[in-house]
């Protein structure tokens, strides 16, 4: 029996009644649509409107349905359930009769997918602040292994000037700490339970929507029921988060594949994520990060999809609501399958140090240092800038390197320069010389990791106090 058919004298069209359908996908929403039922049966009891021995019953129900879910998958597997809420109904109206109709008592649809939506949107955040502080976790110890190893940094694709390859590593640490804050305030405004809001102006029944709330780990009952059972806000900005955070995992996985070419060759790629090629016998092929790049757009193309599904909605609940669903879960989906796997290529990465040292010490990449130099002794900057140019273009015409001008002839530029000009381009130099909060001085770089550390304990302890 469908749970609106009263009014109907005629059956659905069969295509439609397939089509329309939403059971083959919110089905997940299993574990959800239970919480939320056990906890509006509770409030439905305090009102009056169930026994304590029908409380029982369908509280015994809902956990039997639960339980069957797990021990069979086949279970899930009904052609007549409308969605995860006829589900529910129907198999607990078998389980214990016509008590089951009860539980739909002074609620509507409208909330329920909001509320299990909200549950399952909070659930993903905090498993994902797991993962990511697994990631991140790895990429801290990587970067504090590499010492006091050094690479080009590049601006507009060419050589800047030399880094720790920990303070490159530290960048992704920034980005990455950005998406779990994103994520951790998307929890903050989603943490408000629809329940008792009905189908659009509020329960019928004095239910107490504070104690259903509390039970579910809300902060507090949503404050209109109007914005309640049509908001999708919290998806809007969960799917938004992936995708800047998607966003990040396809630049990391760009830098790394470039990196990777023998053009570069800081990074030998972990066989174990890598394929080969069916016609190339040598060709060893970066496939982990090609993926991650392309999921990228899928997950793009999701959160476009939800912004375009909600802009033109009036209040208060359409059923284009339900498209909201699909993107949801693909978004999150290819999260869950990228994050573990990312941690696993970048546990097992190997830097080539020597190589990326090697590029470090060429190139011209101490340029600055040795403006630096000048300002040091009272040239002003854009003089010294200059100075340094014209050094640079007489070392491209004799191919060599800004330590290997005769000291006369950086004379010839400015009588400032002296002996001790040689030194200031040292790599170790030039990497110290950068000694500000932020900068790439090895012992700023050690203080930055100690500190990234410190952000990521202080998100694994919030999501366990979470849990």
């Amino acid at each position: 029996m469908k749970m609106w058919s009263g009014r109907f004298r005629q059956p659905l069209d069969a295509d439609f009644e397939r089509w329309q359908r939403s059971f083959e996908f919110d089905r997940r929403l299993l574990r959800q649509e239970l919480a939320a039922s056990r906890a509006h049966a509770g409030a439905l009891k305090n009102a009056g409107v169930l026994s304590s021995s029908e409380l029982i019953a369908i509280l015994q129900g809902l956990d039997q349905i639960a339980g069957k879910a797990t021990s069979s998958p086949a279970f899930l597997d009904d052609n007549e359930a409308e969605d995860v809420h006829h589900f529910v109904e129907k198999q607990l109206v078998a389980l214990i009769g016509d008590t089951g109709y009860k539980l739909h008592s002074g609620r509507s649809r409208n909330e329920q997918i909001a509320t299990d939506l909200r549950l399952y949107v909070r659930a993903a955040i905090n498993q994902m602040q797991v993962d990511l502080a697994d990631f991140l976790g790895i990429i801290l110890d990587r970067a504090e292994q590499a010492g006091s190893s050094a690479m080009p940094a590049y601006t507009h694709l060419q050589r800047a000037e030399p880094v720790l390859v920990g303070h490159w590593l530290l960048a992704y640490v920034e980005m990455f700490l950005r998406d779990a804050g994103r994520l951790a305030d998307c929890r903050k405004r989603l943490n408000f339970s629809p329940l008792g809001s009905g189908a659009v102006a509020g329960a019928t029944l004095a239910l107490d929507r504070r104690a259903m709330a509390e039970e579910l780990g809300f902060d507090a009952p949503t404050a209109n029921s109007i914005d309640a059972t049509s908001d999708r806000d919290f998806i809007l900005e969960f799917v938004g988060a992936l995708s800047v955070l998607a966003v990040h995992l396809s630049r990391w996985a760009e830098e790394m594949i470039l990196f990777s070419s023998q053009e570069y060759g800081f990074i030998r790629l972990p066989e174990a994520y890598s394929t080969g090629s069916s016609a190339m016998p040598q060709k060893m092929n970066p496939d982990l990060l090609e993926l991650t790049r392309g999921k990228a757009a899928r997950i793009i193309g999701d959160s476009t999809a939800l912004l375009i599904t909600v802009k033109g909605l009036p209040l208060a609940y359409n059923k284009d609501l339900q498209e909201t669903q699909q993107p949801l879960f693909d978004a999150s989906g290819t999260i869950f399958s990228l994050l573990p796997l990312v941690s696993g290529w970048m546990k097992a990465v190997e830097f080539n140090s020597d190589r990326m040292q090697e590029a470090a010490q060429s190139g011209f990449m101490n340029a600055w240092a040795g403006a630096t130099y000048l300002v040091r002794r009272g040239v002003p900057f854009r003089l010294a800038h200059e100075q340094i140019g014209k050094a640079v273009q007489t070392c491209i015409e004799s191919n060599c390197e800004l330590a290997d001008l005769p000291l006369q002839d950086l004379r010839l530029l400015n009588p400032a320069f002296d002996q001790d000009f040689y030194s200031s381009l040292s790599l170790q130099a030039v990497l110290n010389i950068h000694d500000v909060p932020g900068g790439t001085a090895p012992s700023r770089v050690r203080q930055a990791i100690t500190d990234a550390r410190k952000k990521v304990a202080s998100m694994q302890e919030e999501v366990h106090a979470h849990a």
